[in-house]
């Protein structure tokens, strides 16, 4: 993991110029302290990353606004059936478009309302970051939510070669998809934590991994309440397959053995990914590419290539 040394050299090294530099930390001295922490939490960031290991911290937090950009798009759709507003999708690269998302007919009051509480968790997350980076802030990257489910969902078995997944169709639908985020960013998180030194830095990074964890927890209940149990274990295993060797998923049980809602080691502590391993999920690839998947013309920043597991 990275000591003490490369995190000082994250923060000398904050943005790409002076300007940006001054923006980011008056940021962070304000409302935005442990911002460093946070953003390396969402890429799970370890020693064996080399893009991570040479990126400042302005890269590592701008590829964490990449991923805080799908997910926030997810779930505004599905609960507004609306976008995020132009003014919080502008910034360094080519800033792309939505490809598919609508308002999903929620059968159950709860789940609706767990929808929009979530959607409103990761608006706030794009507003915190963007914050944070100032004018170093990359733009949205062009996401496809429509024909990436469905090579996820025929890649883990749930649906047929010709078939198509519509992740907003109902509800189901829409925590299966939901389920496909909320583990990756739990699973990034913690391998950020040796990253965290200062004590305001790892209280506001503890507040945002409580809040994926909560949020992963949510559907992963729902889930299992709801008897999702082979679907799940089907997307889990097609997810972990992604990114290497490690067993870094694992699904929420079955009828005949225990729920397992929490998914740990055996020291009860929650699995970790890289950043290269993050960008295998959501590239969809197992190979070391720069675009695919959820990102069809990759991600905005120098964090961009996925690593070669297969």
């Amino acid at each position: 993991m990275f000591g003490k040394n490369v995190v000082k050299e994250f923060i000398d090294r904050s943005a790409e110029n002076e300007a940006d530099r001054r923006a980011f930390m008056k940021s962070a001295s304000i409302g935005g302290l442990g911002v460093v922490g946070a953003g390396a939490a969402l890429t799970g960031l370890t020693a064996g990353s080399a893009q991570a290991a040479s990126a400042s911290d302005g890269a590592v937090l701008n590829f964490a606004l990449n991923l805080e950009y799908l997910e926030a798009e997810f779930y505004q759709q599905a609960a507004f059936g609306q976008s995020l507003p132009d003014r919080l999708t502008t910034g360094k690269g080519q800033r792309g478009g939505v490809k598919g998302g609508r308002k999903v007919n929620f059968s159950t009051p709860a789940i609706r309302k767990y929808a929009v509480e979530i959607a409103n968790d990761e608006l706030a997350h794009v507003k915190f970051l963007r914050s944070a980076l100032g004018s170093a802030a990359v733009a949205r990257p062009a996401i496809d939510i429509t024909s990436s489910f469905t090579a996820a969902a025929r890649a883990a078995g749930l649906i047929g070669p010709n078939q198509r997944f519509d992740p907003y169709a109902n509800e189901n639908n829409f925590l299966l998809a939901a389920f496909i985020f909320e583990d990756v960013g739990v699973t990034a998180y913690k391998g950020a934590a040796p990253l965290v030194q200062n004590k305001t830095f790892l209280e506001a990074a503890a507040g945002l991994l409580a809040v994926e964890a909560y949020h992963a927890g949510i559907i992963r209940t729902v889930l299992y309440n709801k008897g999702l149990m082979t679907a799940v274990r089907k997307i889990s295993a097609a997810r972990d397959s992604l990114d290497g060797k490690s067993d870094s998923d694992q699904g929420i049980g079955s009828r005949k053995s225990p729920a397992n809602l929490t998914p740990t080691g055996k020291f009860g502590l929650v699995m970790s990914r890289t950043p290269g391993e993050v960008l295998n999920v959501v590239y969809l690839n197992p190979k070391s590419v720069t675009k695919g998947g959820f990102f069809p013309r990759g991600v905005n920043g120098p964090v961009n290539k996925s690593d070669k597991n297969g």
